[in-house]
C-alpha cells in the first residue's frame, strides 16, 4: 500500500460512517448530507447522533438529522471550515442545538502511517506479539486504552513490552473497520518516557500493516503526549471530526465519568 491508498480507504470508511461519498472529502465547497450509520461503520459509532461533522483538510462534510439539518447549514456556511472546530465559533453552534436538546459531545483528531517515515522503533525493553489469547487476564484498568472490556471480540492483535515477567507497556487493535484497525497504548507510570508507547505503537502498526489492514490512531487535541507518540511512532494527522448527540447522552456520560 502507498499512502494516497490509505488516505482512500480512511475517506470511504469515513464516508460510510456519515453517509457520503468519499469523493465530499476532496471537494473544495462542503458538503451537507442527511445523517445515516452505513452497516459497515465503525462498531464503535452508537447512535443516537444528531450531526457529525468530518474534514479531511479540504472542506468540512456535516451529516445532520432532520431537526438539525438547517442549524447545521446555517453553521456551515456561516465560517471557513478549519473553523467549525473552534471556539468561540462553536459557542454560536452550541447554543442552537441547546434549544433542540443537543449539544457537542466528542472531538478527536485521527492519524494514519506515513509510509516514508513509518519504521519499528526499539526500547530497552524485550517485546512480544500478543494475539487473542494472550489477552483474558489484561482487562485491567492499566490497560484500559490498549483493550476494550466491552469490544474483547474485536481485539485480535497487540505488543507488550516486559520487564523479565512483568508487562510493563502494551499496544493493542481493535478491529473497529473491515478495512481499517485502531491502536491504542499505555505504559505503566513509573516507566513512561522511556521510548516505550512509540516501540509498541510503531511495531504494531507494522504487524497490521502485514495483515492487509490499516493502522489507525486517535487522540484528543489537548492530549499532547498521545499527539507526540503517534508522530514519533510514524503517524501523520489526516482527519478531524466532531460529533453532535442529544444533550441526555451526554449527561449520562458526565455521570458516569464522575462516577455517579
Amino acid at each position: 500500500m502507498i499512502t494516497e491508498e490509505i488516505l482512500q480507504i480512511a475517506m470511504e470508511q469515513s464516508a460510510e460512517d456519515i453517509n457520503c461519498s468519499w469523493e465530499d472529502f476532496m471537494k473544495s465547497q462542503n458538503v451537507i448530507v442527511p445523517f445515516r450509520l452505513g452497516k459497515n461503520a465503525r462498531k464503535y459509532l452508537k447512535e443516537p447522533i444528531i450531526a457529525n461533522f468530518v474534514s479531511y483538510g479540504n472542506n468540512v462534510v456535516a451529516s445532520a438529522a432532520e431537526e438539525v439539518m438547517e442549524t447545521v447549514r446555517e453553521y456551515v456556511n456561516k465560517f471557513e471550515f478549519y473553523h467549525l472546530f473552534e471556539t468561540p465559533n462553536m459557542h454560536w453552534l452550541s447554543d442552537r442545538l441547546a434549544g433542540k436538546g443537543s449539544d457537542i459531545c466528542f472531538m478527536a483528531e485521527y492519524f494514519l502511517p506515513d509510509l516514508h517515515n513509518l519504521r519499528p522503533l526499539s526500547c530497552n525493553y524485550e517485546t512480544r506479539i500478543l494475539t487473542k489469547r494472550d489477552f483474558q487476564e489484561l482487562y485491567l484498568p492499566e490497560w484500559s486504552n490498549a483493550l476494550c472490556e466491552k469490544r474483547k471480540h474485536l481485539d485480535l492483535l497487540g505488543v507488550g513490552a516486559y520487564e523479565d515477567e512483568k508487562l510493563i507497556g502494551l499496544a493493542g487493535c481493535s478491529a473497529d473497520c473491515e478495512k481499517m484497525w485502531q491502536i491504542g497504548v499505555d505504559v505503566l507510570p513509573e516507566y513512561r518516557k522511556c521510548g516505550i508507547a512509540s516501540a509498541l505503537t510503531s511495531r504494531l502498526a507494522h504487524e497490521i500493516l502485514e495483515r492487509g489492514k490499516v493502522p489507525f490512531y486517535c487522540a484528543a487535541w489537548s492530549n499532547i503526549r498521545s499527539v507526540r507518540n503517534a508522530v514519533k511512532s510514524g503517524f501523520i494527522p489526516a482527519w478531524v471530526e466532531m460529533t453532535v448527540k442529544p444533550a441526555a447522552i451526554i449527561n449520562e456520560l458526565n455521570e458516569e465519568t464522575n462516577g455517579n
